[in-house]
């Protein structure tokens, strides 16, 4: 296994390899003790936990023609961002999949953010 870091905070292969196997998956995600890990074709992506700086959902609708008509299917992504913005955008399997992760990632990243700010939030907010 080929594991390429997001941060600069980079970890021997051979530490990564088994904290990978055994850490819970969901989608493509998986979650280990420190870090997060999420496969790419055949890359697996790893940001540890203290990294991470805010982590929400994104829902993209996408036109699409059915049997019947129009209409929209939705895309679930989990967006993870570090000091120097977005790190990844990772496309789930659902939503249920996407509340669950980011249940146990508040567990895990206790220091990082959750939900979307719109820009200038933050200005807005410390007023």
């Amino acid at each position: 296994m080929r594991f390429y870091s997001l941060t600069s905070d980079t970890m021997e292969p051979d530490r990564l390899a088994p904290d990978y196997r055994s850490a819970r998956e969901i989608g493509v995600v998986r979650l280990g003790e420190r870090i997060f890990y999420f496969r790419r074709y055949r890359k697996i992506y790893y940001i540890p936990y203290r990294e991470i700086r805010r982590c929400f959902r994104r829902v993209m609708l996408v036109p699409a023609r059915l049997c019947c008509g129009k209409g929209e299917l939705s895309v679930e992504n989990l967006v993870i961002c570090g000091d120097k913005g977005e790190l990844a955008q990772i496309q789930l399997p659902g939503e249920r999949a996407g509340k669950a992760l980011l249940e146990e990632l508040k567990l895990r990243a206790p220091d990082a953010d959750f939900g979307y700010w719109k820009k200038g939030m933050e200005a807005e907010e410390e007023r």
